[in-house]
């Protein structure tokens, strides 16, 4: 038995003599790697491990957080959240009704990417930027390339104790060429729930990107206008997890009555083929898991279904508070925070469409590939592609420089008139809110075609 299955013993003992309206605890073990270059040179490299938890205790409405990354006095701990629960809250709690799991989920990785040596990583990786820096024309380059493997106990006062594993791997790719004045950048990034092997065999894909890096710079600029604008999976994945996913978040929705008045279950935001999907259900992706970090089973949520806004995303608390099912998005980056409400793997289901229905009946278009990032604010957006060329009379024409798309997002959301039937899931990203990033996701979409979609350009 390990320290934190002994502690977690203990605690599911200790929170019982205690009178709260709710209390729960999540310990947590873990271990990573990470090794990060800067142009040529070997910038940093180094593990780490971390052992800690945490003691969340309600109270007439009002909650009270401890973390703590030693084990003494645990009994001092759960008084001290309950504690300030009892200053923090004054109205009835509310939570909502689940039922009591007792699990441990079994490992389902082979072999742990922390396990694996750092010395063979790096070999990998010093492959990767020697083919790189292949490319004349090169100012610098960054690869950036993260593991982890941690075990998670959850428990609490209704009788819940779940233990869960999970690993994750993260790689992500820059390089950026100049001539003269000019610098232009290309890059791409990926992930897995813990294969390293999903890392492997690049070289090509790492020598295309830096060769798009240079060939860039003599790449003509969109002229600024409205397009009938095609997004790749990639670049439609972040838009719907950017874009729209946040605003399905409900602690953003019960906290604002604006976005309360806009984001009404029935209201309609697409056609009738339109159809997205929170979901920690599906296998074998970075935002997937047995049971959210308040001990709710993962589950399938349609937040648009058939064009209509027809869900959320919920913890038990906001489920409570709008009178609706909990949906098992309750999540926290670390022991050090409390669980809020957050997208697990976001995607709009696919359609019917080929690619090549898709593009066939556009005389001027743009074709938006990959992403570098973008901004969002309430319901406008704006994203900056990675990759771009123009469509003409149906078909792929010259490569653009990256665009910049921005708008409205329920607009654009309407403005979707074909969905492709190439769904592919980006694992490469991080999600971040409040202090708690980088949170693993997943995204993704099949190819889109929007109408009258704002191009930023000459």
């Amino acid at each position: 038995m390990t320290q934190i299955e002994v502690i977690g013993r203990q605690l599911a003992e200790v929170i019982k003599s205690y009178s709260a309206d709710y209390i729960e605890a999540r310990l947590e073990q873990s271990r990573t790697s990470h090794i990060t270059y800067r142009g040529r040179e070997l910038e940093s490299i180094g593990k780490t491990s971390a052992v800690g938890g945490n003691i969340r205790a309600l109270v007439r409405s009002g909650w009270g957080f401890v973390s703590f990354n030693d084990f003494d006095d645990l009994p001092g701990r759960v008084e001290l959240a309950v504690n300030q629960a009892q200053f923090a809250g004054n109205r009835a709690s509310q939570l909502a009704q689940v039922e009591p799991v007792v699990d441990i989920v079994p490992w389902d990785i082979d072999r742990s990417p922390v396990t694996i040596p750092l010395a063979e990583k790096k070999r990998l990786l010093d492959e990767y930027n020697g083919v790189i820096w292949r490319t004349p024309k090169l100012q610098t380059s960054i690869i950036g390339y993260g593991d982890s493997h941690k075990k998670v106990i959850f428990l609490n006062s209704s009788g819940s104790y779940i233990e869960q594993e999970r690993a994750d791997v993260t790689l992500r790719l820059t390089a950026v060429a100049t001539e003269g004045s000019e610098v232009q950048q290309a890059g791409f990034s990926l992930g897995s729930k813990g294969d390293f092997s999903q890392i492997q065999g690049l070289h090509h894909q790492v020598e295309q990107m830096s060769q798009r890096a240079m060939e860039l710079i003599s790449a003509p600029q969109v002229k600024g206008g409205e397009y009938t604008v095609v997004l790749d999976p990639v670049l439609a994945g972040v838009f719907v997890h950017e874009a729209f996913g946040h605003l399905s978040e409900s602690d953003f929705v019960y906290e604002n009555d604006r976005l309360r008045q806009i984001m009404t279950l029935g209201r309609k935001f697409g056609s009738t083929e339109l159809n997205i999907v929170d979901s920690a259900a599906v296998p074998g992706l970075r935002g997937s898991y047995k049971y959210d970090d308040e001990g709710v089973p993962a589950t399938k949520t349609y937040l648009i279904r058939e064009g209509k806004l027809v869900g959320r995303l919920h913890s038990r608390e906001t489920a409570a508070k709008m009178k609706e099912k909990p949906t098992g998005n309750a999540r926290a980056v670390s022991y050090r925070y409390p669980p809020i409400v957050r997208m697990t793997n976001t995607y709009i289901e696919p359609g019917s469409a080929s690619f090549d229905d898709i593009i066939g009946d556009i005389k001027e278009g743009v074709y938006a590939k990959n992403w570098y990032g973008g901004t969002t604010s309430m319901e406008m957006f704006t994203f900056s592609a990675g990759e771009a060329y123009m469509i003409r009379n149906g078909k792929l024409a010259e490569m653009l420089r990256p665009v910049v798309l921005t708008g409205n997002v329920f607009t654009t959301l309407n403005n979707i008139d074909a969905i492709g039937n190439d769904l592919e899931m980006n694992q490469g990203g991080g999600c971040g809110k409040g202090e708690q990033v980088p949170l693993p996701v997943a995204n993704g979409s099949p190819h889109i075609r929007i109408r009258h979609c704002l191009v930023g350009g000459k």
